[in-house]
């Protein structure tokens, strides 16, 4: 029979299995936290599962005995009583007493708890025990108290005791584990286990809609039509009421007092969750929030002095869900009540708006009004019901347009395309259809289809030139973004000929910054840096200089673009640094991946590679939790390349398999999986290989492939080229890069470009050797160590295969030095390689072992100095033991050790 998999619980199965590991005598006790649905009764199973020789005892926190003290206990021993008359005669008795039900005086409980102790003892001399309670804190208080006495005191005793709580449950005393939400990969997991139809970009967003929750996970999968399996139609926003999740919930709420009831919807229709409302609005109920105490100890609320926070989005819909509409409505209204400050305006509208029956045009404008002041999905939330209370269609369309903007700045694109929808197509204004197909197109920009979006963009700035100029410009700027994107570069030339239509003398900076950014891109496509390098430099400039409403994330990513296009990447990393900051704390996820994403490309041109991979693996979460797929098919991409120029093979080929084939053939994250690969090609050797896949990713002087990834992999073209014979596509893509540099002021392009001409230069000439000298000159001091200690290992080896080994040692030291102290062991093997080729006797370099290896490698020599065998290894990791044997092999060829014992000394 095939176990269950617990997926994204790895670290809480090792820790239960080494509650379980210890040795004869060694006892110990675990306490699991969590939420429902985070999988504490699956760990408990799982516990169960690899209990081997031991006795276990198992039991239950039940709600229905929560106020019959010490019912849990009398269930859990019952099956031991028996073995009570082995105890001391006072503990005897006072154990079976309590047990009869006849209670235990307060003077009575240290006896009562030492007798708990005593028959786990007894009933472990045979075999040792596993005592598991699952909602330990469910149950009554009494068996929870006596059961924290004993875990505390199981020291010498072959006893292991596994209790599991809800999140804010404490034993004091006993170690506990907290469980985190599943990550994306491991949602993505679960889902292809139970679901295995639904696509990877549809699991990523459920996940976020779970909230990582297991169960509400498997909940959503049960409820998807096949269009929402494939990504075709908008996403549930929730996970069902009527969900497994939902109906613990719902059972929890049933026991409940009618007052509790009462005073919880009033918590669950207050989404703001702040204690003074909740006070006020429960006093005018003739209520307290005391009523709240069963709710809490039930796990449906929490109270704090700063919030009233429900535990998860299911918990929430199942107490409004569960009232009757009078019930709502009129909590609504309580609540609008109360809430009369100064800064609750949107809040009383909001409610008055929820418990509206009808139309009602001032309550409407009261909304938007209100919503003017606020942003991300309240004002989006505020519109959608102003619309619905809208009287004028015309009025109801535009607010429904402006609440799917808001939807879609706070990243929630599945409600934006929801609330578009909702519009009617026939009698619509030509100007909000305008700007309907200019939110469709960034839409599509990001979580769609890049060609569908630069099509849609098009249409949308012809659709809002007349009356919004700034917007159309924003949409052609968008249009270029997209046929970038997917490759289509040839036809920037359009998006620039209609810019310049809509180009005005004493533009204010926002739009003369979109206007040069476009300008200078179109120049730059086509060769013509001589204008494309001043228009690019005015948009930076332009960027530098905005403020107030112009200074905004979308300004500043369109000036960072404008400043990595002629390589000024201090400025343009400070730009894109300055977009991310408003970003956040604007809450516009929509645009925060695209800025992560332009912060990384400059600190790749900065040498910061672990930077730029900080910055990737945020841009990637936000895009996941956004379902922003195209953004996370560019993190994906750049994430791959920065690996693979760590020689990291396997996190490489990782991220390239996250990138799977929904990609399109020429679109950017395919382009940067092929320049991974390259990469990978030449780290292993295979010249040919890599500049096969660096040639192919465009086509120069068409306009079609991605031109400015191909510029940005031109070094390793050139150096694949010239260990292989394909010299001619190599001087093309050089002579482009050249070009591109030669226009710039950037020392560190001009030193990229030295380097590739040396080593398209003869072998042995003084042209390759000068080529090198220059590089070494031009590339920064204080900048892109990385870059600088490649051309020291390329000048080395290009010395000692002229037979000057004497004059190669110097550099190739260096070389072997600088990737030493960066931790690239590949890169350093090859230093030391071409050093003992130059007759010198040198050792492996000098890495600590952590350095020496890749992600996953370290991952599984962790396990093996941990003691884990390779079959544990392989379930733990979710590998094949075969490809454990394989990394083992590797990791200890790699530190250069024979055994697992050399192996956990080498990590300690």
């Amino acid at each position: 029979m095939q176990q269950p998999v617990l997926w994204g619980r790895d670290a809480e199965c090792r820790a239960v299995r080494r509650l379980l590991d210890g040795g004869p005598d060694a006892g110990g006790a675990l306490l699991l936290r969590g939420q429902p649905g985070t999988g504490r009764s699956a760990l408990v199973a799982y516990a169960h599962r690899h209990a081997g020789d031991r006795t276990v005892l198992a039991g239950a926190g039940l709600a229905e005995e929560a106020a019959l003290p010490y019912a849990g206990l009398q269930r859990l021993l019952d099956p031991v009583l028996d073995r009570a008359d082995a105890l001391p005669e006072a503990q005897r008795r006072v154990l079976r007493r309590t047990l009869a039900g006849e209670g235990c005086p307060a003077h009575r409980r240290l006896a009562l708890s030492m007798a708990v102790r005593g028959l786990l003892a007894v009933a472990a001399r045979e075999r040792p025990l596993l005592c598991t309670v699952d909602d330990l804190d469910r149950g009554d208080r009494q068996t929870a108290d006596v059961l924290g006495f004993v875990a505390r005191r199981l020291r010498h005793l072959p006893v292991a005791v596994l209790l599991t709580a809800g999140a804010d449950a404490v034993v004091g005393g006993v170690p506990q584990h907290a469980l985190p939400p599943l990550d994306e990969r491991a949602g993505a997991a679960l889902l292809a286990d139970r679901a295995p139809e639904v696509a990877p970009a549809v699991a990523s967003a459920l996940t976020a809609v779970a909230g990582g929750n297991p169960q509400a996970l498997v909940d959503l999968a049960e409820v998807l039509t096949p269009g929402q399996c494939r990504g075709d139609e908008p996403l549930p926003e929730a996970p069902p009421v009527d969900g497994a999740l939902g109906r613990g919930y719902r059972a929890r709420l049933d026991r409940l007092p009618a007052v509790t009831r009462r005073v919880l919807l009033l918590a669950a229709l207050d989404e703001d969750g702040d204690p003074a409302t909740l006070v006020r609005a429960a006093r005018a109920a003739g209520a307290t929030v005391e009523a709240l105490a069963p709710a809490e100890a039930a796990g449906l609320v929490r109270v704090s002095p700063r919030r009233v926070a429900l535990p998860q989005p299911p918990a929430r819909a199942v107490i409004v869900d569960g009232a009757p509409l009078a019930e709502r409505r009129a909590a609504h209204l309580l609540l609008a009540g109360v809430l009369d400050g100064p800064g609750q305006r949107l809040r009383r509208a909001l409610h008055l708006a929820a418990a509206a029956e009808g139309p009602d045009p001032a309550l409407a404008a009261e909304l938007e009004e209100a919503a003017a002041r606020s942003a991300g999905e309240t004002a989006a939330a505020a519109l959608h019901r102003a619309a619905e209370l809208s009287a004028e269609p015309r009025h109801a369309a535009a607010r429904l347009v402006a609440a799917a903007r808001h939807a879609w700045t706070a990243g929630r694109p599945q409600r934006a395309r929801r609330l578009l929808a909702g519009l009617p197509t026939d009698r619509a204004d030509p100007a909000v259809a305008g700007r309907v197909e200019l939110l469709r197109g960034e839409l599509e920009l990001r979580c769609g289809s890049p060609s569908v979006a630069s099509t849609t963009l098009l249409a949308a700035a012809e659709a809002v030139c007349g009356v919004d100029r700034l917007a159309a410009l924003g949409a052609l700027v968008r249009a270029g973004e997209a046929v970038c994107f997917a490759g289509d570069q040839y036809r920037y030339a359009e998006v620039a000929r209609r810019v310049s239509t809509l180009r005005r003398a004493g533009d204010p900076p926002a739009a003369e910054l979109m206007t040069s950014l476009v300008t200078g891109v179109a120049a730059t496509l086509r060769g013509d840096h001589e204008r494309g390098g001043p228009a690019l430099r005015r948009a930076v400039v332009l960027g530098n200089r905005l403020t107030g409403p112009a200074l905004t994330p979308t300004a500043l990513t369109c000036a960072t673009m404008a400043g990595l296009m002629v390589a000024v990447d201090n400025a343009a990393h400070r730009l894109a640094g300055r977009a991310v900051e408003l970003a956040r704390a604007g809450g516009e996820l929509s645009v925060l991946s695209r800025a992560l994403e332009l912060r990384a490309i400059a600190e790749y041109w900065l040498g910061r590679h672990e930077a730029a991979a900080d910055s990737s693996r945020e841009g990637l979460r936000v895009a996941r939790d956004t379902g922003q797929v195209n953004s996370a098919g560019v993190h994906l991409g750049m994430l791959a390349v920065l690996a693979a120029v760590r020689a990291d093979r396997d996190a490489s080929l990782r991220r390239i398999r996250e990138i799977g084939e929904g990609a399109a053939p020429h679109s950017r994250p395919r382009a940067l999986a092929q320049w991974a690969l390259a990469v990978l090609d030449l780290v292993d050797g295979r010249h040919a290989a890599a500049t096969a896949r660096l040639t192919a990713l465009a086509r120069p002087g068409t306009g079609r492939g991605q031109v400015l990834i191909q510029v940005m992999a031109t070094p390793y073209l050139v150096e694949a080229a010239a260990g292989s014979a394909h010299r001619p596509a190599a001087a093309a893509a050089l002579a482009v890069f050249d070009r591109w540099a030669s226009s710039t002021a950037s020392p560190s392009r001009r030193a990229l470009s030295a380097r590739c001409h040396a080593l398209l230069a003869p072998r042995g000439s003084a042209e390759a050797e000068r080529g090198f000298r220059d590089a070494l000159r031009l590339h920064p001091a204080d900048a892109d160590a990385f870059e600088r200690a490649r051309t020291e290992l390329l000048l080395g080896r290009e010395l000692r295969r002229s037979r000057r080994p004497r004059d190669a040692r110097e550099h190739l030291h260096a070389a072997r030095e600088s990737f030493g102290l960066l931790g690239l062991a590949a890169w350093a093997e090859q230093a030391t390689t071409e050093l003992r080729a130059a007759g010198e006797s040198v050792g492996g370099p000098d890495l600590s072992a952590a350095r020496l290896l890749t992600g996953q490698q370290l991952r599984i020599a962790q396990l093996v100095a941990e003691g884990a065998t390779n079959r544990e290894i392989a379930a733990r990791m979710f590998l094949s033991t075969r490809t454990v044997d394989h990394h083992l092999r590797n990791i200890f060829h790699r530190l250069g050790i024979r055994s697992r014992t050399e192996l956990a000394r080498a990590l300690s």
